[in-house]
Order: C-alpha cells, then sequence, then structure tokens
C-alpha cells in the first residue's frame, strides 16, 4: 500500500463535516465543535493526516489545549493513529515554559525562576505591608489572588488597574480602593522577584515579552511552530491570544476548535470573543466548519440542551445540535421536600440503575458548587456505593518547573484517582467540562443556585445558560434534573424552579 493510501485510510469512518475539516490542511481554518460532535476525534485525524502524507512536518507541529489531561487525550490518540511521537500536544503553560527555559541562557544571567503555586505568603506580605491590616482570611486570600490572576490573563498591569475599574466599573475584591488594589499588586511581583518566583501565568507573559524583545530567540521559537492547532479556543484569555499571536508571527497555519456555548470561565478571563471573531482577525480563513452532529447525547437529551440556548439573547452564535442516536427515555425532572431528601432520592436511582446492571463509572452526579456534595456523598456511604469527588486539577499544587515540564506527559494525580467501572462520579459542572457519563444527575436546580444569584439578563445570567448547557449535554443516554423547595425539613425560605427547566 502506498503511502498516500495509508493516508487516506486515516479520513475512513468521519462524517461529511469531519472530513471536510480533516482535509483544510492550510491557511486559517475555525471549526465550531458542538457538545458530543466527535471534535477531538476531528482534531487528531486532521493532524495524523496532515503528517501522513508529509504535508506537516511533526516535528513542527503544535496541538494546544487548556488541560493536562485533554493534552494526554490527544497524545494517546495520536499514538494510536500512528502519529510520530515528534507531535507536541501540550498546554498553553507547558509548552511556553519549555520555550522559556530553552531561550533563559541567551536572555538572562540569572537563575530561571522557580514556578511557584501556593502564592499566599507573598500576597500576605504585600497585602499586610500595603494596608497595614492584618494576614487576609482564606476566602479574602483566595479572592485577592483571584483578582491578581484576573488582570494578568486580561494584559492589565497595576498602572493600568485603576483606570480600567474605572471604565468598566469593576469593584476590587475586599472593598479596596482600585488605588490600593494596584498598589498590593504591585507589591505582590516585587515579592516574587525578590524571592525568585514566577507564578503559572508569568510564563505566559515572560514568553510573550521573549517573543516582543528578543529577535534571535523570537526567530527560533517561531522557526520551531509551523502548524499549531488550538484546542477549547473558546476559553482563549488575552495573554493566551497574545502569546498566540506571538508564536503565529506571519503564518498562517493555525486551526481554532471550540463551542461558544461552552464558554464557562469568563470569570477568569476567558471569552469567546476570539473564536466568534477569527473570520474577521484571519481573513480570508480557508474553512468555516460546524460540527452539529452530537454522537453521545439521545435526542431527548439534546432536545433540551437546544431548548436552553434557544431561550438566549445570543442564540445566533450557538450552534443547534442534532443526535444520531436511537431514542431514549425523557428527561427526567424531580421535585424534592428538602436537600437530604433530594439527596436519598438521586442515591436510591442509583441503586436501582446498578440493579438493573449499570456501572457506578457510568453515573455522575454534578452539583453547581462544592457544598451541595457532602449531602450526596453522606447517602452514597450509607448505601455502600463508592465514589470520587471529582476537583478541577488547575494549577492548585507547589511545584518546580521539572515537574510542571512532566505535566504533559502524565496525568495528574486527580484525573486518576478513582477511574474505573467501580465509582460514582460527584463534580462541580465547571470540573465535568470535557466528560461524558451515561447517566448524569443534576441536582439544586433552584433559583439562587441555577443560575447561581439569580442573575438579571446580561454576561452574568448568560453565562449561567452555558453552564446549564454544558452540565446537561455531559449525559449520553439518562438525565435527571432535580431541585428540592426547602433546604431542610424543618423549614426556611421555599425555593423556586430554575428558570432554565
Amino acid at each position: 500500500m502506498s503511502k498516500q493510501a495509508q493516508a487516506e485510510q486515516l479520513l475512513e469512518g468521519l462524517d461529511p463535516s469531519q472530513l471536510q475539516a480533516a482535509q483544510a490542511l492550510e491557511g486559517p481554518v475555525r471549526i465550531i465543535a458542538g457538545a458530543g460532535a466527535g471534535k477531538t476525534r476531528t482534531i487528531t485525524h486532521r493532524i495524523a493526516y496532515a503528517c501522513a502524507n508529509d504535508a506537516w512536518d511533526p516535528a513542527r507541529t503544535l496541538a494546544v489545549t487548556f488541560s493536562v489531561k485533554a493534552a494526554g487525550e490527544l497524545r494517546s490518540r495520536l499514538s494510536s493513529l500512528g502519529v510520530s511521537e515528534h507531535v507536541n500536544a501540550a498546554t498553553f503553560h507547558s509548552a511556553a515554559l519549555h520555550q522559556l527555559r530553552q531561550a533563559w541562557p541567551d536572555i538572562s544571567d540569572s537563575y530561571f525562576p522557580q514556578v511557584v503555586q501556593d502564592l499566599r505568603p507573598f500576597m500576605s506580605r504585600a497585602f499586610q505591608r500595603i494596608t497595614s491590616q492584618s494576614e487576609p482570611e482564606p476566602q479574602d486570600m483566595r479572592t485577592l489572588l483571584d483578582e491578581v490572576g484576573w488582570a494578568k490573563v486580561s494584559l492589565i498591569a497595576p498602572d493600568d488597574y485603576a483606570r480600567v475599574c474605572a471604565a468598566t466599573h469593576r469593584e476590587p475584591p475586599l472593598g479596596l480602593d482600585p488605588t490600593r488594589m494596584a498598589d498590593i499588586m504591585e507589591s505582590f511581583e516585587l515579592e516574587k522577584t525578590y524571592y525568585g518566583a514566577m507564578d503559572f501565568n508569568d510564563i505566559l507573559l515572560m514568553t510573550c515579552h521573549v517573543l516582543e524583545e528578543f529577535d534571535e530567540a523570537a526567530s527560533r521559537i517561531r522557526n520551531s511552530l509551523g502548524w499549531i492547532t488550538v484546542d477549547e479556543y473558546q476559553d482563549v484569555s488575552p495573554l493566551q491570544h497574545r502569546l498566540l499571536d506571538l508564536w503565529l508571527g506571519h503564518n498562517r497555519s493555525v486551526c481554532v476548535v471550540g463551542d461558544p456555548a461552552q464558554t464557562i470561565y469568563s470569570f477568569a478571563g476567558a471569552s469567546s470573543y476570539y473564536l466568534l471573531d477569527f473570520d474577521h482577525e484571519f481573513a480570508p480563513v480557508s474553512a468555516d466548519i460546524e460540527l452539529n452532529t452530537d454522537y453521545r447525547s439521545t435526542p431527548q437529551i439534546v432536545d433540551f440542551a437546544n431548548r436552553i440556548l434557544a431561550a438566549s439573547p445570543e442564540r445566533g452564535d450557538y450552534l443547534k445540535l442534532n443526535s444520531q442516536n436511537d431514542s431514549g427515555p425523557r428527561v427526567n425532572f424531580m421535585r424534592y421536600e428538602s436537600d437530604e431528601q433530594e439527596a436519598q432520592g438521586v442515591v436510591r436511582r442509583i441503586e436501582r440503575m446498578i440493579g438493573r446492571g449499570a456501572q457506578p463509572g457510568e453515573c455522575a452526579v454534578l452539583t453547581r458548587i462544592n457544598a451541595q456534595q457532602q449531602l450526596i456523598c453522606a447517602k452514597l456511604k450509607e448505601a455502600g456505593i463508592h465514589y470520587r469527588v471529582r476537583t478541577e486539577a488547575g494549577w492548585q499544587r507547589s511545584m518546580s518547573t521539572e515537574q510542571l515540564s512532566q505535566l504533559d506527559s502524565k496525568e495528574l494525580l486527580e484525573t486518576l484517582r478513582g477511574q474505573g467501572p467501580g465509582m460514582v462520579t460527584i463534580s462541580t459542572v465547571h470540573a465535568s467540562k470535557g466528560l461524558e457519563f451515561d447517566h448524569v444527575f443534576l441536582v439544586g436546580c433552584s433559583e439562587g443556585l441555577v443560575p447561581f444569584g439569580s442573575p438579571q439578563s446580561g454576561p452574568a445570567l448568560e453565562e449561567e445558560r452555558r453552564l446549564m448547557y454544558v452540565a446537561v449535554t455531559r449525559a449520553g443516554e439518562t438525565l435527571h434534573v432535580s431541585f428540592a423547595d426547602r433546604k431542610d425539613s424543618a423549614g426556611g425560605p421555599l425555593r423556586s424552579p430554575s428558570r432554565f427547566i
């Protein structure tokens, strides 16, 4: 069999839209891929096909995604397709860190900074120095660090922070004056510099600086990047977009893949703007493709997901999904008297499913916030059903740069713990993104939780609508939506069902 014939075999089994995407190998390409539409399959077959027919050099091919787990999945699938190990599938941070480490000896005589994840000591000293107050409480500390992170990924320097707050009516955390918060941010950066430390966003900022200010290093980096694919492009931040732009330079061989309806990290600086504006920013694009056939969920679940988005004022930006699966049971809606009864009812349903042959690992209970999970865990434990609580991998642990460099060659502990057929997954909706389960129980669907805070029309409500959509589309065969009238049977305020149901 000829090499070209072998390459063509990689296209077998793709549907017409997937095939069109896999064969669009040059120039700017945008793929809008709905939930369950075979996005990862399309990406990996496209890369494998391009490398197999010598259209791309594997050593100069980069596939970027947002999580270690997703990068590992890309590598695994590419390997199964026979793609050379030289293809780099990585997160933004690990790809940038590798480039920064290689460039460092040529741009600095100092030691390479240590990547630090526990930033609390730096923020504590900065906060106390600027405010003359005592160390912030844990929740306040988290809020301050989140604000610093948001400013960085939004490309807002401390000197510009107060002006941005005035222009956008943003309120700094803890009732701080914008100028005072900017001083804390500046002091925080000085603390890190003094101790030779950097955070994860600094990796991206410093790599951008290298690409902007050091021509030889920038040329070496760009020469190593011939073809770039960016997954989950709806979640790109201004900082990540800036890095991508600098990676490309004059190169136009970029493919972005995403779904505006699954943008659920706006609070952290993510924006679907870059995905939606791609055809203008990179005009003319070589291909603009939609994947709207859902191979995961039943028609009943897909219809419910479509109805959630149909009520949106931004529905024109969202795909309408079509299910190719056999008809399944209707979406189940349940109302309970209290949170405890809801938890008990969900666990009883899971018990019955297991009794009929379902595996615990095929079931997931999704919550809006972590606090909802305690009752579910207790009831599962009482029933003798094993479970795992999924947390977002994120960047929440302390590690060395060497360990960070290895993140994309092995999975994080959270992504490995409890895997298998014997454990029910309990997860927030945010942490469930990218996963799928045969049977999903979406609990706490009352106003105040779903949508959280009962926001009025606007960006906050739209984010909550997309989050509901993500939750619903995790389900393959059955979807169970529930809420409780009151927190407990002793009384309390009466709740109303979520406007989304």
